[in-house]
C-alpha cells in the first residue's frame, strides 16, 4: 500500500484499482454549472452570476443572453479640441444642444449633455513659452485666445440644454505649436473621473471627441522631459487636469482598458485628412466609431445619431479578470442565425432582439498558488456584466481516510516516532475531512507538499539540506538566499525562508553593513538626494528622471530658474554693495558664470564684420577661379599652335618636289607654263616665318638663282 501511495493518488480508475485502491475510496468528481435563480438584477445581460465546478481536463458550457433595450438612458459628453484651427466648429456647437436633444428623443427618453475642452501639454516644445505668446498662443490668427491647457472639465452631464449652450458660448479657443494634440490625455480623464463628469451607472455612456488633428501617443512626451508613465487614475483639481506636465500620455492599450472598464463608447468626429488616422485605430479601441464632420460641423447632429445607432446595434463580449489555467471559448449566435466569435460579435441587432453567447470553459490544470476565483464576462459598451465563479477540484476530499492512514502506518516520521492504528480506529468517516486541517489555505497543498497529514496533523519530511518545520511544514532553515556561497552571507540565520540578520547587517541576504549607508549621503545629508534608496553603499535611483552616483542629477525634477532665482537677483542688482556681492558669490558659488545682458541678434558692427569677411573670401575665390580658367585656355592654345606648326613644316619641305612634278606635267602636255618672277622675301604669301624658323628653306630658294616658281593652286 505504501508503494501505491508513493506513486501518486491521481490516475485512471483501472490503474488505481490495479494498485490496490478500494472503489469506495476512489473519487471521480463531476462538472457542475449552477445558475442562481434568485436576486437577478441584470436587465440586458442574463444571467448575472454563474458558478462552475471543474476538474483538470474537463469542460463546462452555459448560455448568456444579451437583450438591448429600446430608448435606454444616454449620457453624451462633448470633448472638444479648442486649438485655433477648430474655432469654426466650436461656434457650431452653440446650435447643437437643442437640435440634438430633439433627434435623440426618438432614441432615448432620458438624454443628458456635458462639455470639456483640451489642447496639449503646457510645456515646450508643444506650446510656445515666449513671454509674449504664453498667454495667447493663437496670435498668428489675430484672435484673443485663452491660455493653453491639458484638459478642463467645463460642464457636468445635465439635461438642461440652456446650461449647455451657455457653457459653449463662453468657451474660447486656445492654441499650441505642434500638430498632434493631447486628446488621449483628456479622454482618459473623462473616462475615469466619473464623479466629476457625472456618468450614470444605468445610462449608455458616449464620449464624443471633436478634433481636426492626430493625438500624441505614449513616449511622445519624453521630448519635453516627461518620463513618468501614466498611472491611469483621475487627476482633476478644480476641474483642471493637474498632471499634464508630469505624466506621459497614456498608451493605446491603457486607454482601451479604461474605456472598457468604465463602459465608455467613443465617437471620433474628425474634420479633414486626419480622419483615416483615427479610423485605423478602431481595431485597437473596442466600442469606438469614427465619423468625418463637414465644414463648420454642419452634419454633427446626424453624425451623433448615426454613430449611436451603430454602437447600440453591435453586441460583442470579452473576458476580464482571466483565471490562470482556464480557457474561455465564446461563440455568438446572432438573431439571423449566423455564428461569430465573441469578440467579433453580432452587428445590426435591433431593439428587443436577443443575442445568445455559448460560453465554454476548459480547465487545463491546477494552479495551487492561489489567484483569482472568478472571471468577468463583459459585453462591450453595456453597464452589466456576468460574474463566473470557478471552483477547482484539484485534490481528493478524503485524503485522510482509513485507507490513507493504513498506508502510512509503518512510516517513520521526522520526530523519530512511529504511528500505528488498529482496525477499529481506522474506520472511514466521510463526514469529517482531517486533511483540511493540514492546509494553511484551502488552495494550498497538504502540509505545503513537504510532509504527511496524520489525524489532521502534519509530520514533516526529513531533508538533507536542513530542517523542515512549522504547523503546515511551511518553514525551513535552508531555502534562504545565498551570498558568495554562504547562507545569508554568514551574517544571519534563516527562518521561514527569510534571512534574519545579525546586528550591524542588513539586506535580503544580510550582505550589507550598516556602515555602508554613509556612502549614499550627499552634502545636505540626504540619502541618495531623496530620489533613491541605498543598497550596500550604492544608490539605486527610484525616480526614473534622476541619475548619477547619488541620484543628484535630475534636470526635469525642478525648474532651474526657480531654484536659482535668488542668486540671479542677487548678482543682477545694480545697486548692491560690495559686501552683498561677496555674500552672493559665497552662497551661489556653484553657479559658474553669469551673463548680465546679451542680445538676441547681431549688432551693427558684427553685421559689417561678417559682411566684409564674406565679401573678401568670395572675391579671392572668384579670382582664383578666373586664374585657373585662364591658365587652362593658354595651355590648350599652346598645344594647338604647336600641332599646327609641325604640320606646316612637313608640308613646306615637300613643296619643291611638287613644283617639279607640275612643271614636268605641263611640258609633257606641250604647254608652256606661265612663269612668275620670284617675289621678294617679305612679299611672299603665305608667310611661315611668323610661326617657325624657315631660314633653311629660304637658303635653298636663294641658291636657285633665276629659278621661277609655279603659282600656288
Amino acid at each position: 500500500m505504501a508503494d501505491a501511495t508513493q506513486k501518486g493518488r491521481c490516475d485512471t480508475v483501472f490503474n488505481l484499482m490495479k494498485r490496490g485502491c478500494q472503489s469506495d475510496f476512489v473519487e471521480n468528481p463531476t462538472v457542475h454549472v449552477t445558475i442562481p435563480s434568485d436576486h437577478e438584477t441584470n436587465t440586458q445581460v442574463t444571467p448575472g452570476k454563474v458558478s462552475v465546478q471543474l476538474r483538470p481536463g474537463s469542460e463546462a458550457n452555459f448560455m448568456l443572453k444579451v437583450h438591448p433595450l429600446e430608448k435606454y438612458p444616454v449620457d453624451l459628453y462633448y470633448l472638444v479640441d479648442v486649438s485655433a484651427s477648430m474655432h469654426n466648429n466650436i461656434e457650431k456647437l452653440n446650435s447643437v444642444g437643442f437640435a440634438l436633444s430633439k433627434k435623440m428623443a426618438n432614441i432615448s427618453l432620458d438624454f443628458r449633455l456635458g462639455f470639456g475642452s483640451y489642447v496639449d501639454k503646457t510645456v515646450s516644445p508643444y506650446i510656445s513659452i515666449h513671454p509674449g505668446r504664453i498667454h495667447n498662443q493663437c496670435s498668428d490668427y489675430n484672435l484673443d485666445c485663452m491660455p493653453p491647457h491639458g484638459y478642463i472639465h467645463v460642464l457636468s452631464l445635465t439635461d438642461n440644454i440652456a446650461e449647455f449652450r451657455n457653457a459653449v458660448n463662453k468657451q474660447k479657443i486656445s492654441g499650441n505649436i505642434d500638430t498632434p494634440e493631447g486628446g488621449f490625455d483628456a479622454m482618459l480623464q473623462a473616462a475615469v473621473c466619473q464623479s466629476h463628469i457625472g456618468w450614470r451607472k444605468e445610462a449608455k455612456r458616449l464620449l464624443l471627441v471633436m478634433t481636426d488633428q492626430t493625438s500624441h501617443l505614449a513616449l511622445d512626451s519624453k521630448l519635453a522631459g516627461i518620463v513618468i508613465p501614466h498611472d491611469g487614475n483621475c487627476h482633476l483639481k478644480d476641474n483642471v487636469y493637474i498632471k499634464a506636465t508630469s505624466m506621459e500620455h497614456p498608451s493605446l492599450g491603457q486607454l482601451s482598458e479604461k474605456l472598457i472598464d468604465n463602459n465608455i463608447n467613443v465617437i471620433f468626429a474628425v474634420q479633414g485628412s486626419q480622419f483615416h488616422w483615427y479610423k485605423d485605430l478602431l481595431p485597437l479601441l473596442p466600442g469606438t466609431v469614427a465619423r468625418q464632420i463637414e465644414s463648420q460641423a454642419a452634419n454633427l447632429n446626424d453624425l451623433v445619431v448615426e454613430a449611436y445607432q451603430k454602437l447600440i446595434s453591435e453586441v460583442k463580449i470579452q473576458v476580464d479578470n482571466q483565471i490562470q489555467g482556464l480557457h474561455f471559448n465564446i461563440t455568438a449566435i446572432c438573431p439571423d442565425g449566423s455564428k461569430k466569435t465573441g469578440m467579433e460579435g453580432c452587428k445590426n441587432v435591433g431593439y428587443n432582439e436577443e443575442v445568445l453567447f455559448n460560453v465554454s470553459v476548459t480547465m487545463k490544470g491546477c494552479d495551487t498558488t492561489g489567484g483569482r476565483k472568478y472571471a468577468i464576462l463583459k459585453p462591450i459598451g453595456f453597464n452589466e456584466t456576468v460574474i463566473v465563479n470557478v471552483q477547482k477540484s484539484c485534490a481528493c476530499q478524503y485524503g485522510d481516510s482509513a485507507r490513507h492512514k493504513r498506508v502510512w502506518a509503518d512510516e517513520t516520521f521526522s520526530d523519530g516516532k512511529q504511528s500505528h492504528c488498529s482496525d477499529n480506529n481506522c474506520s472511514s468517516n466521510r463526514d469529517t475531512f482531517p486533511s483540511e486541517r493540514c492546509r494553511r489555505h484551502r488552495d494550498q497543498p497538504i502540509c505545503s507538499g513537504q510532509g504527511n497529514c496524520i489525524d489532521g496533523k502534519c509530520f514533516c519530511y526529513k531533508n538533507k539540506l536542513g530542517t523542515v518545520y512549522g504547523k503546515y511544514c511551511e518553514m525551513d532553515d535552508f531555502s534562504c538566499p545565498y551570498h558568495q556561497g554562504n547562507l545569508c552571507s554568514g551574517n544571519g540565520e534563516c527562518e521561514a525562508g527569510k534571512c534574519k540578520c545579525f546586528a550591524g547587517w542588513e539586506g535580503d541576504r544580510c550582505q550589507c553593513s550598516l556602515q555602508s549607508a554613509k556612502h549614499c549621503l550627499n552634502s545636505k545629508g540626504q540619502i541618495c538626494s531623496g530620489r533613491g534608496k541605498c543598497v550596500c553603499g550604492k544608490c539605486e535611483c527610484t525616480d526614473p528622471r534622476s541619475f548619477g552616483r547619488l541620484c543628484e542629477y535630475c534636470p526635469t525634477c525642478n525648474k532651474a530658474c526657480e531654484e536659482n532665482w535668488n542668486c540671479v537677483q542677487c548678482h543682477h542688482s545694480n545697486n548692491a554693495s560690495q559686501a552683498k556681492l561677496d555674500q552672493c558669490t559665497t552662497s551661489c558659488s556653484y553657479l559658474l558664470h553669469y551673463i548680465d545682458q546679451t542680445s538676441e541678434c547681431f549688432s551693427g558692427r558684427s553685421y559689417f564684420r561678417v559682411f566684409s569677411i564674406i565679401f573678401i573670401v568670395t572675391f579671392l575665390i572668384g579670382l582664383l577661379v578666373v586664374l585657373i580658367i585662364r591658365q587652362i585656355i593658354l595651355q590648350g592654345s599652346s598645344n594647338k599652335v604647336k600641332s599646327s606648326a609641325d604640320y606646316r613644316v612637313s608640308a613646306t619641305k615637300k613643296i619643291p618636289l611638287t613644283r617639279k612634278r607640275l612643271a614636268a606635267q605641263s611640258l609633257q602636255r606641250g604647254k608652256k607654263p606661265k612663269l612668275q618672277p620670284l617675289k621678294p622675301e617679305e612679299e611672299r604669301n603665305p608667310d611661315f616665318s611668323h610661326f617657325f624658323d624657315t631660314s633653311h628653306v629660304y637658303n635653298k630658294d636663294k641658291n636657285l638663282g633665276n629659278t621661277f616658281l609655279l603659282p600656288w593652286v
